[in-house]
């Protein structure tokens, strides 16, 4: 059994030695891999037309952001107020940046921070907003709350950890 549990510690210790860089490392190639592309989608579907259409959200903006507001002026998106729309601005704009700062790790944990309460806001507008079902922990069935909860830990890592050595925010450390 000593034997069984000496190899265990020095096999598995060499891992945990490389969880300082490993662990951020391979949370933000997680990220890139799974939620970058699918939050960048999102964002291009709220831009409006032309050049200037990252500071016009699209009617999609509007109806995805304030579904129930969107209803109640007949989905006419010039009704909606400067709130609504510096609010569809600010979203959109942090479904963009958000995640770039992710992905090429400057300024990481404040990034990371940001998409944790991105996550939730959208999840609360999903479940209020959308009717989607929230869900429970410790189900069999996997449901947003499952989903959301893990994204949430893929972020805090980076939270925790930094972003690890292949990041802007090192070589700015460096210097």
């Amino acid at each position: 059994m000593t034997a069984l549990i000496s190899l265990h510690n020095n096999t598995l210790g060499r891992l945990e030695m490389t969880s300082g860089w490993l662990t951020p490392t391979l949370a933000r190639l997680v990220f890139a891999a799974t939620l970058l592309v699918y939050y960048w989608n999102s964002a291009k579907t709220k831009l409006g037309s032309g050049f200037f259409g990252f500071l016009s959200p699209s009617d999609g903006a509007y109806v995805q952001i304030f579904p129930k507001a969107m209803e109640a002026v007949s989905y006419d998106s010039s009704q909606l107020g400067i709130f609504h729309w510096a609010i569809a601005v600010a979203g959109t704009w942090a479904e963009f940046l958000l995640p770039a700062l992710i992905l090429i790790g400057l300024l990481s944990r404040f990034a990371a921070i940001g998409m944790i309460g991105f996550i939730w806001v959208q999840t609360i507008v999903d479940v209020s907003g959308h009717g989607a079902a929230l869900g429970n922990w410790f189900t069999a069935a996997p449901n947003i709350l499952d989903q959301r909860t893990l994204w949430t830990f893929l972020l805090l890592v980076i939270v925790i950890n930094g972003a690890g050595p292949l990041s802007v925010d090192r070589i700015l450390r460096i210097k």
